[in-house]
């Protein structure tokens, strides 16, 4: 915390600096028993008379009384990170986009309209994945924020689909200004994630790799351990879709879907993993650190040197597999809906 030289806790941070990464103390409720101090660490999105708001890392908002702050100083804005490869955010988001396509895109300025869609009996639509159906905001629209969304609803409007925005925090150059000013607007957060990355090679030397059969297509046997059943033509095209893929699978009992599978994008010097999965009754047998192992030595073979992938908060076990693997979080992204009306 900040100190002035008479050792007093100082606000050293205005409205002039919205939109930097702060660290501030808040003093606990008036008329508290205990005097107790709270601290938290965030990009400052809005400040006004009463009232400030911290956008944190994992995209919560901390709105905190202008009257309870004590002390409050910016900070660097991307803290070293101890682990995996350097990468920028703007770098991954482009890597993410490619490895993941939609069936149409088209820009707005720098925001990507992005749709996979496929039609449901009696005439509606349903997109595949809020991934490939939503608007990726990867530079400057170029018109007032009001303006943007207006023509991301209507775009996503003709085609019967609704309008979602994809917004990141937690590393530079990411969009809790965007994300504040979304959830002003009354925009829901549906979905949150993160994006993990680590080095490629460790997930390759091991030898649990053999045994897992790799093809460049998803055949039926694929698709039926694939957790979005009913995968049509469009999803095929999204699975599908990217610079260099592969999927992985261990074969199951005579007659049964795989035991487990995986999806594989190698893009450069990134190895982009996805859909790694497991019968249940096969979980905790090593089965899913198989199948990225596999995939991991392809992607070795056509000069990746580096990994991501992408996983929900809530996907404990997941969380745990790719810790283990030598990954963590470098950001985490949000999929908010459009209000209705």
């Amino acid at each position: 915390m900040e100190f002035s030289a008479q050792g007093r806790l100082v606000v050293r941070i205005t409205a002039a600096d919205v939109g930097k990464r702060v660290s501030v103390r808040r003093l606990g409720e008036p008329g508290a028993a205990v005097e107790k101090f709270t601290d938290t660490v965030g990009v400052l999105t809005s400040w006004d008379d009463d009232v400030v708001m911290i956008t944190q890392r994992d995209g919560r908002s901390v709105r905190i009384p202008r009257a309870l702050l004590v002390a409050g100083k910016v900070v660097p804005a991307a803290p070293a990170r101890r682990r995996g490869p350097a990468a920028s955010y703007r770098e991954l988001a482009r890597i993410a986009a490619r490895a993941w396509p939609p069936v149409e895109s088209e820009p707005l300025g720098g925001w990507v309209l992005r749709a996979a869609a496929e039609e449901l009996p009696g005439g509606a639509r349903r997109g595949f994945t809020r991934r490939a159906n939503s608007a990726l905001p990867a530079g400057g629209s170029g018109l007032p924020l009001d303006d943007t969304l207006t023509a991301v609803r209507r775009w996503y409007g003709v085609r019967g689909l609704p309008a979602y925005v994809q917004a990141a925090t937690g590393a530079e150059g990411t969009d809790e200004l965007l994300c504040a000013e979304l959830e002003a607007r009354g925009w829901v957060r549906e979905v949150s994630a993160e994006l993990w990355t680590g080095a490629l090679a460790p997930l390759a030397d091991r030898d649990e790799g053999a045994g897992v059969a790799l093809s460049r297509t998803a055949d039926e046997a694929w698709l039926a351990r694939y957790r979005r059943k009913g995968a049509g033509g469009v999803a095929l095209r999204v699975l599908g879709g990217g610079p260099s893929v592969w999927f992985a699978s261990v074969p199951g009992a005579e007659g049964a879907p795989p035991a487990a599978i995986g999806r594989c994008v190698v893009d450069g010097r990134w190895a982009g993993f996805a859909a790694v999965e497991t019968d249940p009754a096969a979980r905790r047998t090593g089965l899913a650190t198989r199948i990225v192992a596999a995939l991991a030595g392809r992607a070795l073979e056509e000069g990746a040197s580096a990994a991501w992938l992408q996983v929900e908060r809530d996907n404990e076990g997941a969380r745990a597999l790719y810790a283990g693997l030598g990954m963590s979080a470098h950001h985490a992204y949000h999929h908010y809906r459009a209000p209705e009306g």
